[in-house]
């Protein structure tokens, strides 16, 4: 994790180390859950269906009770919450609540056209 204690939602950071899985060469959606979050598991199918569609995006979930620092670290405060990091891991989209098809194509359109509009440049 590369931010200090009290940094702000959104600045953060993060790396294959921290999530305990690999990051999508062009972006990831990381899903922070619990267990017996209905909501949580819409989220999944959804954003694993986009993930499948876009080569070289990944979907990386983590359960907030295995991973208690790092949902504090990130100021997670409900479940399902959903990342959505660059290629470089950086924080780029945040939501709450399971995405429906059209939010999470959305939000990676936003994180990965980002990309491709500042390595043009």
């Amino acid at each position: 994790m590369s931010a200090g204690a009290g940094q702000e939602p959104g600045q953060a950071v993060l790396t294959a180390a921290d999530l305990g899985a690999r990051l999508g060469q062009r972006a990831t959606f990381v899903q922070v859950s619990s267990a017996f979050c209905l909501p949580c598991r819409a989220a999944r199918r959804v954003l694993a269906q986009v993930a499948d569609q876009h080569e070289g995006v990944a979907h990386v979930e983590i359960d907030v009770a295995d991973h208690l620092e790092l949902g504090e670290w990130l100021g997670i405060r409900a479940t399902p919450t959903v990342l959505v990091l660059d290629a470089n891991g950086a924080e780029r989209v945040r939501a709450t609540g399971a995405p429906t098809l059209a939010q999470a194509r959305a939000a990676l359109a936003r994180v990965i056209g980002s990309l491709e509009s500042s390595s043009s440049a």
